[in-house]
């Protein structure tokens, strides 16, 4: 096991789109033991969320401030408001600044209920090992939406470790993953 391979899983899964669901099977090819693979991995894949979560909306404000970025915002803030409207939330807004305290389900016009789905289904979308989804777009997502920040920090956390497993799973085989009990 070398720090080099161990590098290149932790660098490859930080990759937006490739993520952790392309750094396990690199790792193992590599001949990483599964553990050391998985952890690096997950730590890689989640090291960008929380800076994903807090800055979006204050990128977003900026970008709109010029005239070549301008029309971009305002479209992904038109389909965040429209996609907002078919799941039943008043979530996202014209105006991401909303901090966490303000995103309590009587402030954002959401129920209890609602939110819980919201963390579970932000989860799922995590831990689906499919093509666009992953942590950076359902931090994304979250922040679009104005979910809470920490309840989000924690759905996406999730989704990442039970991914991790799904490709460990698939990259190692069954019995690959198990050897540590030998």
């Amino acid at each position: 096991m070398k720090f080099k391979d161990i590098f290149w899983v932790l660098f490859i899964s930080m990759v937006p789109i490739i993520e952790l669901r392309g750094a396990i099977p690199v790792g193992a090819t590599l001949g990483l033991p599964f553990y050391v693979n998985y952890a690096m991995a997950a730590i890689g894949n989640l090291l960008p969320v929380p800076f994903i979560l807090l800055l979006i909306p204050n990128i977003l404000n900026f970008m709109e401030r010029f005239k070549i970025f301008k029309p971009i915002v305002k479209w992904v803030r038109k389909k965040a408001m429209k996609n907002s409207k078919k799941i039943g939330t008043d979530t996202a807004s014209e105006d991401t600044t909303v901090s966490d305290s303000d995103t309590s389900p009587e402030s954002s016009g959401t129920s209890e209920r609602m939110q819980r789905s919201a963390f579970w289904g932000l989860f799922l979308f995590v831990l689906l090992p499919l093509p666009g989804t992953g942590a950076w777009t359902g931090s994304l997502v979250a922040s679009l939406f104005n979910f809470p920040k920490l309840k989000s920090f924690l759905a996406i956390a999730l989704g990442v470790l039970g991914c991790g497993v799904i490709m460990c799973l698939a990259s190692y085989g069954i019995l690959g993953f198990l050897s540590f009990l030998a």
